[in-house]
């Protein structure tokens, strides 16, 4: 009789294990719930860095994988950001339920990010060939801009979140290349108007945001008024990439995706005014 209470006092605490094995969560979820944590508590502010890896490996005791796919979470919720060549970052759009974008401006959300994908691609290059090719008017009208355009540190509810497209206009025209100025001068009317500078960042952090925007503009300027090429496209690309990561965190926060359908007919809509009828032979 004891024996049987006794193999069932083991099957019942067996069923029990089993059952806490089965709820228990995987690693990486525990650290992407801390995490998250932390940011909605305050503890890991907006535009604050994530620890390294190593840190975070330490402080929850795990491995890279474990934290690599933790991150992987919080960024795939628009949480954090990548910030080329720094690391990760809480990201600074605010939360959804703290926040209204209009319908309309949503569903453009993905062309928006289509065309900053087409931006970097055409602007890093516009970047190395002013450094290579401007004049030292060129360059001081550049800098001048610049500091024109980085001292208005405007309130972001009231400013587009491409408020700096002029000056890299002004980088394209001293690349010399009539292609590259006029088409993204022809891309303005389409970028500009799009969204205000209060969707991704809160004013509470818009000194913080408009230093790290003005340090990245520095970056570039400086190249350029070096004549290097080389350091001039590496800054655009930092400052675009990032300005592609805070759109991109946006899209994920609102739920936001295009399909290849909707990407393709916006496109095709974009573009049109570009077409040319194909020259006749005679």
């Amino acid at each position: 009789m004891n024996g049987l209470v006794g193999s069932g006092i083991i099957l019942h605490l067996a069923s029990d294990w089993g059952t806490l094995m089965t709820k228990r969560k995987p690693l990486s979820t525990v650290v992407a719930e801390s995490l998250s944590e932390k940011i909605r508590s305050g503890q890991l502010l907006p535009g604050a860095q994530l620890p390294t890896e190593a840190e975070l490996c330490a402080e929850y005791d795990v491995s890279r994988t474990v934290v690599r796919e933790a991150v992987a979470r919080l960024r795939s919720e628009g949480m954090v950001v990548p910030q080329q060549g720094r690391g990760m970052f809480v990201s600074e759009t605010p939360a959804p339920r703290n926040f209204s974008i209009p319908d309309e401006a949503l569903r453009t959300l993905p062309e928006t990010i289509a065309l900053l994908e087409l931006r970097l691609s055409v602007e890093v290059e516009s970047a190395g060939l002013c450094a290579e090719r401007r004049t030292d008017a060129e360059a001081s009208g550049i800098r001048a801009l610049m500091e024109q355009v980085d001292a208005q540190q405007a309130d972001p509810a009231v400013v587009q979140i491409h408020y700096d497209y002029d000056f890299h206009l002004a980088i394209a025209k001293a690349a010399r290349n009539e292609f590259i100025h006029g088409f993204l001068s022809y891309l303005r009317p389409m970028i500009v108007p799009r969204f205000q500078l209060d969707y991704v960042v809160t004013s509470a952090l818009k000194d913080s945001y408009y230093a790290r925007i003005h340090n990245e503009h520095k970056t570039i300027v400086d190249a350029i008024e070096r004549q290097d090429g080389r350091a001039a496209r590496q800054a655009m690309r930092k400052h675009l990439h990032n300005s592609l990561g805070r759109v991109r965190a946006l899209a994920r926060a609102s739920g936001v995706a295009a399909t290849e359908a909707e990407q393709k007919a916006a496109a095709a809509s974009l573009f049109t005014d570009m077409k040319r009828p194909a020259p006749t032979g005679g």
